[in-house]
């Protein structure tokens, strides 16, 4: 604020502003007591093949939450139709919504295939409606991003996972992962060999963990709108008993 202005006097300047529809943060409904209920984490992850390192690599993921304090939750997309292929109600579909409603954070893993995240997991988001009715199944939940590569080290399905979750509006955390030559990092059975990609798996769900506890209870707060409050006021009062058809 330039020195001695007022915020009335820096509202009066700003014209093109509804006031009516503008909102400064409040600090108050940012600390919120944690509720008692451990993290609620859902699990997405973008291969279908029988030896899955995405889905390896989820699993993995899944243990370092549970060892955390998370509850956890992985969708299996097998039997998942192509969107638009079936109808909403589909049993898949209702199991996948149901599970992005109950979630408070997610995991994307994703193989990288042809320099892109995999179809796989691009029918699971798009399942998702942006709207759903009044509640917006991803709105204000936290995300981690991590992919695996049969090559060298990329981050070309991982950066395109961070585009999709800022459309989806959820709080993205900074840190991701990106295991090279998944093929090498993992045992017969299954289970992620000590690396500095397992090291950084194990930062990013520390970090998922940690921004999810912080914007639990606020993510509402965190991603109130002015175009929406504006926007929704001016339903409000078309579907107003009176109003002008």
């Amino acid at each position: 604020m330039a020195d001695g202005a007022s915020p009335a006097a820096a509202l009066a300047d700003l014209p093109a502003l509804d006031a009516a529809h503008f909102l400064a943060p409040d600090p108050a409904r940012l600390f919120v007591a944690p509720p008692s209920h451990p993290p609620r984490i859902l699990l997405l992850y973008g291969s279908l093949r029988p030896r899955s390192y995405s889905r390896l690599l989820t699993l993995e993921a899944q243990r370092l939450l549970d060892a955390l304090g998370c509850e956890t939750r992985v969708f299996h997309a097998h039997g998942l139709p192509l969107p638009d292929d079936a109808e909403a109600s589909h049993p898949k579909v209702q199991e996948l919504r149901e599970a992005m409603l109950w979630s408070e954070g997610q995991v994307w893993t994703s193989p990288e295939r042809h320099g892109a995240m995999s179809a796989v997991l691009k029918a699971q988001i798009d399942w998702i409606p942006l709207p759903g009715g009044a509640i917006r199944p991803t709105q204000g939940r936290t995300l981690a991003l991590m992919q695996v590569s049969g090559g060298s080290q990329s981050f070309n399905a991982v950066n395109q996972m961070r585009i999709l979750g800022r459309w989806m509006r959820m709080v993205t955390i900074p840190n991701q992962s990106s295991v090279a030559k998944a093929f090498q990092e993992f045992t017969d059975d299954g289970r992620m060999k000590p690396s500095a990609f397992y090291d950084r798996v194990v930062d990013v769900m520390e970090e998922l963990v940690r921004f999810t506890l912080l914007t639990r209870g606020v993510a509402d707060h965190l991603t109130d709108r002015y175009s929406e409050r504006k926007e929704d006021a001016g339903k409000r009062a078309a579907r107003a008993p009176g109003a002008e058809p």
